[in-house]
């Protein structure tokens, strides 16, 4: 299963990017084996100010067709690190071809597009920088693969 992060934004060089590279790495190594991955990054940005509703469009076309659609955002459910595993498996056992995870701009995912999610996944009911979503996404990815492969990165 194929993993899409399709977000707003464009994430520069620096320490947030540096972890998503080494994240989605990890994730792609330790996922191939596993039928997870390769995860590609999308990066969208509305440059004529037109708000959600622009970033929406822009994330709607950059999600495959076809694809598992998450939503990432606040009133999602929460997962455990091994619940998340367990629903990436599913996925993928269930042969779903591609798995793309939404992240919004400052000010969210545009309520039509999240309705449209197929699962609303949250990190907390705190509000995370748009930009650190991504690492934490990507991390979260990695250590679902570890989970699945038996690996012991992720420790209880």
């Amino acid at each position: 299963m194929r993993v899409h992060i399709c977000a707003v934004g464009r994430l520069r060089s620096g320490p947030e990017r540096d972890l998503l590279d080494d994240y989605l790495t990890r994730f792609d190594r330790t996922g191939r084996a596993l039928g997870l991955g390769p995860a590609a990054m999308a990066e969208v940005e509305d440059r004529k100010g037109g708000g959600m509703g622009a970033e929406a469009e822009l994330l709607d076309r950059a999600i495959p067709k076809g694809a598992l659609t998450v939503a990432l955002d606040e009133r999602g459910k929460l997962l455990s690190s091994p619940d998340f595993a367990d629903l990436l498996g599913r996925w993928r056992d269930e042969g779903r071809g591609d798995a793309a995870f939404v992240i919004g701009g400052a000010d969210g995912i545009e309520p039509g597009l999240r309705d449209k999610a197929d699962f609303k996944l949250s990190f907390g009911k705190m509000v995370w920088p748009h930009m650190l979503a991504r690492v934490m996404l990507a991390e979260q990815l990695y250590r679902a693969a570890s989970i699945l492969a038996g690996a012991p990165y992720h420790r209880q």
